[in-house]
């Protein structure tokens, strides 16, 4: 098949949603023809060779941040990846589109879907549909509301990573229609050296946590610091991989709470890096307010470590409190903290959760992910043959 993703973020621009729809890209790539239409900043090239993976990126002009993108840069993505679309398809040369997140890149799917005839299947991931963290969430917007569901109604499949997600579509968005859940994959970790956790200034025989995400508001990760000094085991270190507007909070936060030696702050790292940090830890925590679906708990689970994190979101789908870690009610401080103060002191219960995390995260990786998509691309190019 001759594929085109539409993803207004694409590696290194963005986080979760276009990491993993890379990896289903170049996952793909190995048996079909596939182009992706993403956006351009910060310096990166107008087209590149990713894995096998043909990359267009448009133009956006307002973006300043490779983590965390900004509400002019995703409306200056419709314009420009509209016009590159609409030339890219000309030529007939895609059987289907994969469009993924219905804000912002819903409309560029769809106009592709209406004006060349090329079936459209839409990935919807959560934070596009419903960010408690956002006054500005599209479920909190009646003006949202009413086109999200139009584009939600119109796409030729809809595919939800989570039961949650699609829960959402019925909920806040009144679609009643047939929907594909197709959890996300995760590449399998990449054979990365161990290393001392001198190398993070951490001593050996401290208590790692390590949290993975974009310092914005809907990651809460100031309330790991916060749980991490009312747990009060002094041998306690956070590790935190990631970047974004809420550093400077979080850094405050460790310095008032005297934690500043414990907290590690990595920034934006590459994959080695990350899983290296994942590497030298004991357990991952977080405190993000909700997830679609939560690579990042695969990723961590595939290390072998205990997740904690509340019960409210997609990774509910995956995660079981007592066995791949605890799940804790949403925003209970208290819970966070039992939950860390259990694991830092009983050491056989962590590694009976590591090694059930190792075995249960290998129905989620990449590899199985794209088998499903390819199924279903296969059904929606077949029955638009047939009408």
């Amino acid at each position: 098949m001759r594929i085109l993703f539409c993803n207004y973020e694409y590696p290194p621009l963005g986080g979760g949603g276009g990491v993993v729809m890379a990896a289903l890209a170049r996952e793909l790539a190995r048996r079909h023809t596939v182009t992706v239409l993403t956006s351009r900043a910060m310096g990166l090239p107008a087209e590149s060779v990713d894995g096998g993976v043909r990359v267009i990126r448009v133009p956006v002009f307002f973006r300043r941040e490779l983590a965390v993108a900004n509400l002019s840069s995703m409306l200056a993505y419709l314009p420009t990846a509209a016009f590159s679309g609409l030339t890219l398809g000309r030529s007939g040369s895609f059987d289907v589109i994969n469009t993924h997140f219905v804000v912002p890149t819903g409309p560029v799917g769809d106009l592709l879907r209406r004006v060349h005839g090329i079936p459209n299947v839409l990935s919807v991931h959560g934070g596009d549909l419903y960010d408690p963290s956002k006054r500005l969430s599209p479920h909190r917007l009646p003006l949202l509301r009413r086109p999200i569901g139009y584009l939600l109604r119109r796409a030729d499949a809809l595919v939800g990573q989570s039961r949650n997600t699609l829960q959402h579509v019925r909920e806040f968005y009144g679609v009643e229609r047939a929907t594909h859940l197709i959890p996300l994959g995760i590449d399998r970790p990449p054979p990365v050296p161990r290393v001392p956790r001198s190398e993070f200034g951490i001593p050996d025989d401290a208590f790692v946590l390590v949290t993975v995400g974009r310092l914005v508001a809907r990651k809460a990760t100031v309330r790991l610091v916060e749980a991490m000094a009312a747990a009060q085991r002094p041998d306690t270190h956070l590790l935190i991989v990631g970047d974004g507007p809420d550093a400077d909070t979080v850094r405050s936060a460790a310095a008032e709470l005297g934690l500043t030696a414990r907290v590690h702050l990595l920034g934006q790292v590459t994959e080695v890096r990350k899983y290296q940090a994942l590497g030298v830890a004991d357990v991952f925590i977080s405190a993000t307010q909700h997830e679609g679906f939560g690579l990042v708990f695969l990723e961590a689970m595939a290390c072998g470590l205990p997740v904690i994190c509340y019960d409210h979101g997609g990774q509910t789908d995956f995660l079981v409190d007592g066995e791949t870690g605890h799940l804790v009610r949403l925003n209970d401080l208290d819970g966070l903290v039992r939950s860390i103060v259990n694991l830092h002191d009983h050491a056989p219960v962590r590694t009976a959760m590591a090694e059930h995390n190792r075995r249960c995260v290998e129905d989620y990786f990449i590899d199985t992910c794209a088998a499903r998509y390819e199924k279903l691309f296969q059904e929606v190019v077949g029955a638009t043959a047939r009408t």
